[in-house]
């Protein structure tokens, strides 16, 4: 999807091209590059952390149109997802709201666990829960 960074940005809540409407997401090629007053980032559906262990994963559709998470082994591929990631968390100035979802446990590709340790490490770092 191409957003028009200006309705994007600085449109009204009225306005469902504007952030503010939650209707469209901009991505970290969308906002490379940008210093944002307060930003709302969504994690957990590419970072597993269990253990002290970071594991990346993504989506993927089977031959079936059955869709799994699988784990990311190439370095370059994990690399690039650290860097997608970690551009999606810097652009905030005076803060952030990071939304860490509960999961499904009827979705094997939104298990409650898979988003336990990215919740428990950030709360234990002292992101406050709201």
């Amino acid at each position: 999807m191409n957003i028009d960074k200006v309705h994007w940005f600085l449109r009204s809540q009225s306005d469902t091209r504007s952030s503010l409407y939650l209707e469209d997401a901009a991505t970290e090629f969308h906002v490379q590059g940008l210093e944002l007053d307060w930003t709302k980032s969504h994690v957990g559906c590419r970072l597993k952390l269990e253990w002290e262990r970071l594991e990346l994963s993504q989506l993927s559709r089977g031959p079936n149109d059955e869709i799994s998470r699988i784990v990311v082994k190439k370095p370059e591929r994990q690399q690039y997802l650290k860097t997608a990631s970690l551009v999606l968390l810097t652009r905030a100035r005076q803060g952030m709201v990071i939304f860490v979802p509960p999961g499904a446990k009827r979705d094997r590709t939104r298990k409650p666990d898979f988003y336990a340790g990215v919740y428990d490490y950030l709360t234990g770092i002292g992101v406050a829960e709201i």
